[in-house]
């Protein structure tokens, strides 16, 4: 195995339909069109590049919960489920014990502040935030700007606010040391905050999805090369990125040897509890 790309979306059917008219904002947002992909055939892209895909609910329904938890059953050598929840169901948390008990599911996520409109650190949510830490499963939100939205009017009454790292994910990660906080993306505009807290908490993680590493910000790679380097990700937000790109761009970056081993693979493995 070569790598782990802890951040996938399914572009099935159901998952596309699940996206509403963001299908289409979206897709003219990353010059994109979004097409179905059925499970197989992206587990037969992971498959044959020796990796491995974390695959997310980012629309929260508990239908695509189970559609996830077949598509490990099925692809168990590719894949690694994350259930999504919607925080303002009262029956959130024991979606999440279902899906961890049925399915076996590995994670949280991608949990979107910004489309969801509910700030991380508001402590409604913490009982959520409780049964994840129980179960040692890690919880990923969107970080920093928001795809969904961009270039309309109003953002389609999306609000950037709420995806900001400091408070909201670093009060998450100060609150329960035993949660693993996954902040998904680097965070632009506010990167500088997201390093300080990953620098700040050993179960605060940063996957670098979303953007094309010729595009990052030259902190994120100075610190993702040094201080953080072990609590740094590999995520392409696929399909937005393919691995093949994301791959070629981030060897074009002057990381140390080791630094590029921990973040394509042992930092993943470690986190999954693979071996």
């Amino acid at each position: 195995m070569k790598a782990i790309d802890v951040h996938t979306h399914p572009q099935t059917e159901e998952f596309l339909a699940a996206m509403g008219r963001r299908r289409g904002q979206m897709g003219a947002h990353f010059g994109k069109e979004r097409a179905p992909i059925s499970f197989a055939a992206q587990a037969d892209l992971y498959r044959e590049r020796d990796m491995m895909a974390v695959i997310v609910n980012s629309a929260g329904l508990p239908e695509l919960n189970d559609a996830l938890g077949r598509a490990q059953r099925e692809h168990a050598d590719t894949f690694i489920a994350f259930c999504g929840i919607d925080p303002h169901a009262p029956d959130a948390a024991e979606e999440i014990r279902r899906c961890h008990g049925e399915y076996g599911i590995r994670g949280v996520g991608e949990l979107n502040p910004g489309r969801q409109r509910f700030f991380p650190n508001d402590e409604r949510f913490y009982p959520i935030w409780e049964v994840c830490a129980e179960l040692g499963l890690p919880v990923m939100f969107h970080g920093g700007f928001l795809g969904a939205g961009a270039g309309t009017r109003g953002g389609m009454g999306y609000k950037l606010e709420y995806t900001r790292p400091i408070p909201y994910l670093d009060d998450v990660a100060a609150d329960f040391p035993e949660l693993t906080v996954i902040a998904a993306h680097p965070g632009w505009p506010w990167h500088l905050d997201n390093l300080a807290a990953c620098w700040h908490k050993a179960n605060y993680y940063i996957d670098l999805s979303g953007w094309a590493p010729r595009y990052w910000p030259a902190e994120v790679v100075h610190y993702a090369d040094s201080v953080i380097t072990k609590r740094v990700l590999f995520g392409t937000d696929w399909p937005v990125l393919g691995p093949e790109r994301w791959a070629a761009e981030f060897e074009s970056l002057d990381f140390k040897p080791a630094s590029r081993q921990r973040i394509m693979l042992d930092n993943a493995r470690e986190l999954f509890g693979l071996g």
